[in-house]
């Protein structure tokens, strides 16, 4: 029992799996690569389906990843003993960089692993120009 949960009474309490479940970037963690065709997005969401999840494009750049986790107890009858996975609703958004192609966007969602692909633009390298120098 820690001393926060002696000082307050409750042996049930924990502040960092509390600060985890009011926080949805904590309770929906995402790793952001880039590869040199895409920028690939990998949250962990284990118990979801994939109906429950949202990915969208907003505002032109900015991926969303949305959704809500409800309680397995809907009718009240069980007695919770201790609840440490995030349950309510969770919100992801990433600025994607000038070279995403937003309009090409793919989700994937396999065991509770949500995988987001954004293909990125090629971008061509410069063109060296040779230039004559005139003169003596």
């Amino acid at each position: 029992m820690s001393l926060i949960s002696q000082l307050l009474g409750d042996e049930t309490f924990d502040p960092f799996l509390s600060m985890i479940n009011k926080c949805p970037i904590l309770s929906t963690p995402t790793d952001w690569k880039e590869t040199k065709d895409a920028h690939v997005f990998i949250s962990d969401l284990p118990g979801l389906k994939k109906e429950e999840v949202k990915v969208e494009v907003d505002e032109g750049r900015v991926l969303q990843i949305s959704g809500e986790r409800n309680v397995d107890d809907e009718d009240g009858k069980n007695k919770w003993h201790r609840v440490e996975r995030f349950r309510g609703k969770f919100q992801r958004r990433f600025r994607l960089p000038e070279n995403a192609k937003v309009d090409q966007v793919k989700a994937n969602m396999e065991n509770g692993v949500l995988v987001v692909t954004v293909p990125k633009l090629e971008v061509k390298k410069p063109e060296t120009k040779v230039i004559q120098i005139e003169g003596n």
